[in-house]
């Protein structure tokens, strides 16, 4: 089994203009991008075409270290100052929902843990501390 701690950063449409400033800064390699108007489109809320080449997930490798982020699209508002959240990523479903469930105990579930189209258990929880963590499985569902 392996475990991993990540930042994970969420930005409100300047995500591109981030992960230029890190591959510059940083000499950060880009590893993975997925925009949104790469996403299955959902019938039921059209994206905004303003909005598809926002990233929905992309991935930064600087030195030994992962950075991890996205644009801000989807459920409540943006709010600057909680942008930095920590992923816990695992190869071990049971291991993620005990993450999860131990985690949500005093505090709020912000997505329950489910299946997905790019994992087989992803969540998303703020502890009883007010530390929001991304609890997510390696692998496909």
């Amino acid at each position: 089994m392996s475990t991993s701690l990540i930042p994970f950063l969420e930005m409100n449409g300047s995500a591109n203009e981030a992960i230029d400033l890190y591959v510059k800064a940083l000499d950060a390699k880009v590893v993975y991008t997925l925009r949104f108007g790469d996403m299955p489109e959902n019938p039921e809320s059209p994206m905004p075409p303003e909005k598809k080449d926002w990233i929905n997930y992309a991935v930064l490798r600087i030195g030994e270290s992962e950075l991890q982020l996205s644009d801000h699209f989807t459920g409540g508002s943006y709010q600057e100052g909680t942008q930095v959240t920590i992923v816990v990523q695992t190869d071990d479903k049971n291991k993620a929902t005990q993450y999860f469930e131990t985690l949500k105990e005093g505090g709020q579930v912000n997505e329950p843990l489910q299946a997905s189209f790019f994992s087989p258990a992803y969540g998303n929880v703020t502890d009883k501390f007010g530390v929001t963590f991304r609890i997510l499985t390696k692998g496909k569902p």
